[in-house]
């Protein structure tokens, strides 16, 4: 099908609606571009995104990324509510980086002024699970310094669950990099559901390790979670494929080669968890 043409911006500042693709190829179908400058379009319709399976709503947003990029722009932009965490992490899942936030320029339905969040996505910019994705979302989303919350899982032998990721080669605990206004636990309790599928309750804080620069990151305060003795784990799991490959189970002697070298380090130092709130620089303990 041949890309469509967008019109240009109306000359009183407005923009008319870009044609879509048929809705049964852009779901849901209230999502939807609009020119808004030379090379550039906007996401329009984006209360479409709201109570969607993300999933859909990623691949939606995502397949008019792709549309706008085979039309020859070089932009594709939107802008959401700041207190609508929802949408923006569908438009980051699709590749969009925050750029900055607009003081009191949307509004409510009741007329109260509210900050809106606008993000953006160039044609050059890496596609979602391309290297370096990953970390340029992070830079264009949180400080510098990272806060991780991470969870260990054993089986009944003692085995430790570890996840291979999309986006990188070492092996990792399941958990995440901690939001804007979230907590540990709920990023950890978030990640857990979004990328196993599962409601797994948040124990004790087993260790803080302070990470110092690896690769390309920055330095990092990582909080592992005790996750408890869940051996049907992998069984159950339901895997965001966009992030995980896979789930195994991983024997604590067996984990050089499979996982960066601080993980190896802050594992071995938490042990089998019975010691909690371990305080660590790069693994190793600060007090013996």
């Amino acid at each position: 099908m041949p890309a469509p043409d967008y019109p240009p911006a109306a000359p009183d500042g407005g923009a008319p609606a870009a044609p879509v693709a048929p809705e049964e190829e852009v779901e849901p179908a209230a999502i939807r571009l609009r020119a808004v400058a030379d090379g550039v379009v906007a996401l329009a319709g984006l209360s479409g995104l709201r109570g969607r399976d993300p999933e859909t709503a990623v691949a939606a947003v995502g397949r008019l990324v792709e549309e706008a990029f085979a039309a020859g722009r070089q932009r594709v932009e939107a802008e959401v509510r700041t207190d609508d965490a929802d949408t923006r992490r569908v438009l980051q899942r699709a590749g969009l980086r925050p750029e900055g936030v607009s003081r009191g320029r949307g509004s409510t339905a009741e007329g109260i002024p509210v900050d809106l969040l606008r993000l953006a996505r160039l044609a050059d910019d890496p596609a979602p699970g391309e290297p370096g994705a990953f970390l340029g979302m992070l830079d264009a989303t949180l400080p510098r310094k990272r806060l991780i919350a991470q969870g260990l899982l054993r089986d009944d032998a003692g085995r430790v669950l570890l996840c291979e990721l999309t986006y990188k080669q070492d092996w990792d605990l399941p958990g995440g990099v901690v939001d804007p206004d979230e907590s540990p636990r709920a990023t950890l309790a978030r990640e857990i559901r979004e990328e196993l599928g599962l409601e797994l309750p948040v124990g004790d804080l087993l260790a803080v390790n302070w990470l110092p620069r690896y690769k390309q990151w920055t330095d990092a305060l990582l909080l592992v979670f005790d996750l408890g003795v869940r051996p049907g784990v992998t069984d159950e799991a339901v895997l965001q494929r966009t992030e995980l490959r896979g789930l195994h189970w991983v024997e604590p002697r067996h984990l050089e080669g499979r996982v960066a070298p601080y993980v190896a380090r802050h594992l071995a130092s938490i042990g089998s968890g019975e010691a909690a709130g371990l305080v660590l620089e790069d693994g190793i303990p600060t007090q013996e």
